[in-house]
């Protein structure tokens, strides 16, 4: 969607700070021993509580409040009962709808203490995700992401995950455009002021494609390895992005 005044702005900021917290939330519980599903449970509480309706659930009749990503899962993961396990990364995206508006958000967090190249990749994701976001400015090409996003991963010699983009947000949960994080030099969409969308980098040591499970909605590391994701939504200007998950 596009904002066209500031009421609608306010709708998305109320949103977009719902689904701010919840992750904040959920990423504050992350520990080993704790189950996915608990996680998730938490994330349904706190977005009733707020008025709010888990997008997943309400688009796509997700079986799960949150997607709960462990391992070498890298999205779309369904919350399950199995513990956390030291070592391990988690990647928990919440999207959310309120008064017919949309948020999302993610982010990857570790699971106690991570090898150091599990703290490099998650700092570099993070990294790639702000850059690119900042370089999203009205008149730009959209390509501008993914080229932000490349020069981040081969800083750090890492694979971009094919087929895992941004997107278009705020009247739905996936709109138009879907924002590549591979650039594109034939590419010639330019962003435009008040667009809303989401700029969400898949980074990984290994993999640079993913495959689906049996269960329909798990998406893995094809190649193996370990990925991370982080994800925001905002609002497109001539200058800095208007933040709304953050």
């Amino acid at each position: 969607m596009t904002v066209d005044g500031p009421e609608q702005l306010e709708k998305l900021r109320e949103i977009g700070a719902i689904c701010r917290d919840v992750l904040a939330a959920m990423g504050a519980k992350v520990a080993p021993g704790v189950t996915p599903r608990e996680l998730d449970n938490m994330a349904g509480e706190m977005l009733t509580a707020c008025g709010a309706k888990s997008a997943p659930i309400l688009a796509y009749d997700f079986p799960g409040h949150t997607c709960i990503s462990v391992g070498d899962a890298i999205a779309h993961g369904i919350p399950s009962d199995i513990p956390l396990k030291e070592g391990e990364l988690v990647n928990i995206d919440v999207s959310a709808e309120k008064d017919g508006f949309f948020g999302d958000t993610g982010a990857s967090f570790p699971v106690g203490q991570v090898a150091s190249e599990l703290l490099i990749l998650l700092e570099a994701t993070k990294t790639a995700q702000r850059k690119a976001m900042f370089a999203a400015r009205a008149g730009q090409p959209i390509n501008v992401v993914g080229k932000a996003v490349e020069k981040e991963a081969k800083k750090h010699g890492l694979k971009i995950i094919e087929g895992l983009n941004g997107h278009g947000v705020g009247g739905w949960i996936h709109e138009e455009p879907s924002v590549p994080n591979i650039y594109y030099p034939s590419e010639r969409t330019r962003l435009k002021e008040g667009q809303v969308m989401t700029i969400e980098p898949f980074l990984a040591t290994k993999s640079h494609q993913y495959a689906e499970d049996a269960d329909g909605w798990t998406l893995r590391l094809a190649q193996g390895g370990f990925g991370a994701q982080f994800e925001h939504t905002f609002v497109v200007t001539k200058s800095a992005p208007i933040i709304l998950t953050a």
